[in-house]
């Protein structure tokens, strides 16, 4: 009974991203048990920055390279929840000017190319991309210029340094990565954000432009090739908690994934009922009965645990993190066999 009243009792605040799989939990549909979040909806690259310079949250998304990097740098603040937010394949959205000779990957060699954010999990991912599908390492790039600033960059709070070969500029603070491009001050950008939050600052729309065009003009067909070879599909975001939370009252972690699994499961359930909608009428061909029966946003460490060695893996070779970071320092011991 006393357990049951201190669970009842716990309060703890949470930020996120609206992703549609976690909606149910932020919108209060679905209730870890016993604990009471007071919900914050936020732009991933905010959210991170924030979490990172002020600790402001209880539970929150993460970046995790941002993660993995403070763990190796010694901060102890969070213990991981195997709940991922967010995945993508990146290399596809690199964005290229077409006067520059850019025909293939490898034609980025020794090239001006942008990033929001050297550390950041999407630009680890597409230089694992290029280094190991077709030879293109980091340092093998002209220049990097990165838009964000030191002072709200991720990277300003893990004492990011730019690894040694890699030659880095910060962008001056009154122009961004789309004007630099449109003005043929950089030849491409492996990662363009254009949403409206307190980290970015590009705003044009590159495919508004004649002078650009995606390296990979067929993003869907890349991709499939790219997981059918590597059986990768990367993890952008993961869940994290306060580690002295954890530790004081181990449930917590356990009790936030079993909520995420069934805001998610939710989620699931509304797309398949809609898919069979489709499949009945013949809008959707039959193989897609198969994939709906799978899910396809799985959580916890087994199931992920190519993605999450990978890019821990790629952290250490692309000298963000000095080791390879193993799992089990950076999900919580009860979540490792999920």
């Amino acid at each position: 009974m006393q357990q049951c009243t201190a669970m009842a009792d716990l309060q703890l605040s949470l930020m996120m991203g609206a992703n549609p799989r976690s909606l149910p939990v932020l919108d209060g549909i679905v209730k870890p048990e016993g604990i009471d979040l007071v919900c914050t909806k936020g732009h991933p690259s905010e959210i991170f920055w924030r979490q990172l310079k002020f600790a402001e949250f209880d539970v929150s998304e993460m970046s995790m390279s941002s993660y993995l990097m403070a763990l190796a740098g010694g901060n102890r603040d969070w213990v991981g929840i195997p709940v991922f937010s967010a995945r993508r394949f990146f290399h596809v959205g690199i964005w290229i000017r077409n006067d520059r000779g850019i025909e293939r990957p490898e034609d980025l060699k020794g090239k001006r190319v942008g990033v929001p954010e050297y550390q950041q999990t999407a630009a680890l991912w597409t230089r694992g991309a290029l280094e190991h599908e077709w030879g293109v390492k980091a340092q093998d790039i002209g220049e990097w210029f990165m838009e964000r600033t030191e002072a709200v960059s991720h990277g300003g709070a893990t004492g990011f340094k730019p690894p040694a070969g890699v030659k880095l500029t910060h962008m001056s603070a009154d122009t961004n990565i789309g004007e630099m491009l449109l003005k043929g001050e950089l030849d491409a950008t492996i990662l363009y954000i254009v949403d409206n939050n307190l980290v970015d600052r590009s705003k044009a729309r590159l495919e508004d432009s004649p002078k650009m065009r995606l390296l990979f003009p067929d993003q869907v067909g890349e991709a499939h090739r790219y997981y059918q070879k590597t059986k990768i599909w990367p993890i952008n975001h993961a869940m994290v908690v306060r580690r002295s939370i954890a530790e004081k009252h181990p449930w917590v972690v356990l009790n936030i994934f079993n909520a995420f699994q069934r805001a998610k499961e939710l989620y699931l359930k509304e797309l398949r009922e809609l898919a069979a909608g489709h499949l009945e009428v013949g809008l959707l061909p039959p193989e897609s009965r198969k994939a709906l029966s799978e899910d396809p946003y799985p959580y916890g460490v087994k199931a992920n645990r190519l993605v999450l060695e990978t890019i821990a893996q790629y952290s250490h070779e692309q000298r963000l993190t000095p080791r390879q970071i193993p799992l089990e320092e950076v999900f919580a011991e009860p979540t490792l066999d999920l």
